[in-house]
Formats: structure tokens, C-alpha cells, sequence
């Protein structure tokens, strides 16, 4: 099982993410449970992380640099990780997937989605998340929160950024493959209504699941 949370820092993701990681601890004793977060999760993938998120160089990077840089992070988590938990019935928790990219990069570099999309398909290949929980919070009710310069690099920008990059994450729900996976939660209100908001979401998805 391969669980996605998405969206902006200050919608609490990485915190539902690891609440909801103990929570599938509680209910399945029996099984390995493994957080992982993009980009990063591995020595290589995290290293890939200071280097395009947390350093600082004289000269600006390449938007194909960029998002070569998120991909090949991507690849290595996956392919180290990802797959190798799939394959022992792990059930992985990851904070954000290759959705970030086809939303906040495309947007943010300015290069076309096919070409964000194909580099992305060569790090993602086959393994796709069972559902992306996307936490949907009003623009201005997180921007509110984050102002106070916390987020990634592109999250630290002005607020009709944010708008754009909200609009392009609302595509992805009718852009296959991602129409199919991605469930909506309500990331509105205290952090355990949000988490109530994400068990809600999982327990539905899991029962029509079943019901195939």
C-alpha cells in the first residue's frame, strides 16, 4: 500500500502523514509501516534535497536543472525504497510524490507540462501511488499561515503564485493518472478534525476498494 499526503506546507501533511503512520501501526501490528518524504528519504535522495532546496550559489540554476534535480531524487527513493517495501507488503506513507512536480515546477519553471510529465514518467516508471490524499486548504487561509518563512522555495513566493500553482494542482485531478488517485480532504480546522478528515478519506477509499 502506497499512500501519498500533497499540497503546501502549513495544510499539517507531513504531520497527518506521520499520525497516519501510527496509525496503521496501531491497527496492523503485523506490518511494516515506513515513512518516507519528497525529495529525500534516502542519504542520496536527501542529499539531492540540500542541494536544490537548502544551497545557496552565485550563479541561478537551470529550471531543466531543477526539475532533473527533484526527478533524479525521485528515482533514487523509489528505486531504493519504494519498490523494494512494495514488494515485502510494506505500507508506505510518503509526504508529497511526482504531483509536486507536474503541479509546482511546472508552474514555477515556466516549461511545459509534457516535458515536466515525461521526465518525470523516466524516475516514476511503473510504481504509482494507490491514492494521493490531496489536503485542500484555501489559498489565503494557508498563505496566512506560512508567511512567516517557512516552506520550500517555491512556497515562500508572492501570494498569485500560490494561486496559480493551487489552480494547476485542481487540474490534476481530471489529468490521468492522477484523476483516478486523488481524494480530496479538508485540511481546514485543528490538527486532529484534519485527521479525522484523512481516516475518513482512507476508510472510504479502502471499502470501495474492496468492493472493487
Amino acid at each position: 500500500m502506497y499512500i501519498v499526503l500533497e499540497w503546501v506546507v502549513w495544510t499539517w501533511k507531513s504531520t497527518q502523514s506521520k499520525k497516519l503512520a501510527e496509525w496503521f501501526r496501531d491497527q496492523y501490528p503485523e506490518r511494516e509501516v515506513i515513512e518516507i518524504r519528497e525529495p529525500g528519504g534516502t542519504e542520496i535522495a536527501e542529499a539531492i534535497r540540500v542541494l536544490v532546496q537548502g544551497t545557496e550559489f552565485w550563479e541561478e540554476m537551470s529550471p531543466l536543472t531543477d526539475i532533473y534535480l527533484y526527478a533524479s531524487a525521485r528515482a533514487q527513493l523509489l528505486e531504493s525504497l519504494v519498490r523494494p517495501a512494495l514488494e515485502r507488503w510494506a505500507i508506505v506513507i510518503s509526504d508529497r510524490c511526482f504531483c509536486s512536480s507536474l503541479a509546482i515546477q511546472w508552474v514555477a519553471q515556466g516549461m511545459g507540462m509534457d516535458r515536466v510529465r515525461e521526465i518525470n514518467q523516466q524516475a516514476v516508471r511503473d510504481t504509482m501511488p494507490d491514492v494521493i490524499l490531496f489536503m485542500d486548504l484555501d489559498v489565503d487561509e494557508w498563505l496566512a499561515r506560512t508567511f512567516d518563512g517557512d516552506g520550500d522555495k517555491f512556497e515562500k513566493r508572492k501570494a498569485a503564485f500560490s494561486h496559480k500553482i493551487y489552480e494547476w494542482y485542481e487540474m490534476l485531478f481530471g489529468f490521468w493518472p492522477t484523476a483516478d488517485l486523488i481524494r480530496r480532504v479538508d485540511a481546514s480546522g485543528s490538527v486532529e478534525e484534519v485527521f479525522s478528515n484523512v481516516l475518513s478519506v482512507i476508510q472510504n477509499w479502502w471499502l470501495m476498494s474492496e468492493n472493487g
